[in-house]
């Protein structure tokens, strides 16, 4: 390859990154945010993009892009920092907060840096879709990001990077893992109503936890869904909640089926509450807990039964941090 050309792609490069990631200059105080996109459908819009050029002008890492959904701080932050080390060139990162909240990560973080334009988020409401959206177009901005993983505050990841890394990119290249099943039951009368019909019949309304991991197919889908998303939007309101454990599900099993696992890689104890078992400093948190954890189910991912059936677990209070650095050895070793 000749000077000439070799300057070409870097300068094509660098034209890319600039465009792909909006990083706008660090503030004189606090915390610079990754980009300053307000507009939700320009936003929409240029996550969207699809290049027709299957070729990439530019040298190509592939890379988990974390998604993190919090209401404010990241308390679990030192574990997380532990995973990530020594792995930049893998991995992106995405915060979204509250938009009151802004109390800077330090500056040597791998964390700082990273929040997104935010809006306010309630629970059960349209408000957690959008949210969700807007960090999956923030991450499709990165070309290079292949597989787009939701996550809390209150998550932890179950491996070290290198275990998770190779999972989700190496053995199940075209997969997303969203769990599915047919919401048929006592719930269904009251989440699905019937002004979703048309486009939403009731025999296509599914239910599955609200934490997944996507591909670019299934996140490029969501974004510019023009279809159903108003659908929610208009009609999901109470009795009609939990959006968030229906809209993912739905438009994986209605347009790919056959590119999802059918399952959720985030581990949660149920113990017939209306929300899940947490985890703090009074809790028995040890090595023996992961591993329970980590082998707890035999699943189907790929066609091929196996007992790593989860990579994240949930849900683990700000007080854990202390036990689970404690056996980080364990989780990363």
């Amino acid at each position: 390859m000749g000077n000439h050309q070799q300057q070409h792609q870097k300068t094509t490069a660098s034209s890319v990154s600039k465009f792909v990631f909006f990083v706008v200059e660090e503030e004189e105080f606090g915390e610079k945010l990754l980009h300053y996109i307000e507009d939700d459908a320009e936003l929409l819009w240029r996550g969207s993009l699809v290049p027709q050029i299957p070729e990439y002008p530019f040298r190509r890492v592939p890379k988990l892009a974390f998604m993190f959904l919090t209401r404010g701080p990241l308390p679990l932050a030192p574990l997380w920092e532990m995973f990530f080390e020594g792995n930049e060139a893998k991995f992106s990162i995405y915060i979204h907060t509250h938009p009151n909240y802004t109390d800077p990560m330090p500056k040597d973080s791998v964390f700082h840096g990273r929040r997104i334009s935010s809006k306010s988020v309630e629970w059960a409401n349209i408000s957690m879709i959008d949210a969700e959206r807007r960090l999956l177009a923030s991450a499709l901005l990165d070309y290079s990001n292949e597989k787009f993983i939701l996550l809390s505050e209150a998550c932890i990841p179950l491996y070290n990077f290198t275990t998770i890394y190779d999972y989700l990119l190496i053995k199940n290249t075209n997969l997303s893992f969203v769990g599915v099943e047919p919401d048929f039951k006592k719930s269904s009368p009251y989440r699905w109503r019937g002004k979703m019909d048309p486009p939403l019949k009731r025999w296509q309304w599914q239910k599955g936890a609200q934490w997944v991991v996507m591909d670019r197919v299934l996140s490029i889908d969501i974004l510019s869904d023009t279809k159903y998303y108003p659908v929610f939007r208009d009609h999901c309101s109470w009795p009609c909640q939990n959006q968030d454990e229906h809209y993912v599900q739905i438009l994986v099993m209605l347009n790919h089926p056959e590119r999802n696992s059918n399952w959720s890689l985030t581990w949660t104890e149920w113990k017939g509450n209306r929300h899940p078992t947490m985890f703090g400093a009074r809790s028995n948190i040890s090595a023996n807990m992961i591993q329970e954890m980590r082998f707890r189910d035999n699943c189907t991912i790929g066609g091929q039964i196996t007992n790593m059936c989860y990579l994240f677990a949930r849900k683990f209070a700000p007080n854990s941090i202390k036990q689970l650095l404690e056996i980080s050895s364990t989780l990363f070793g």
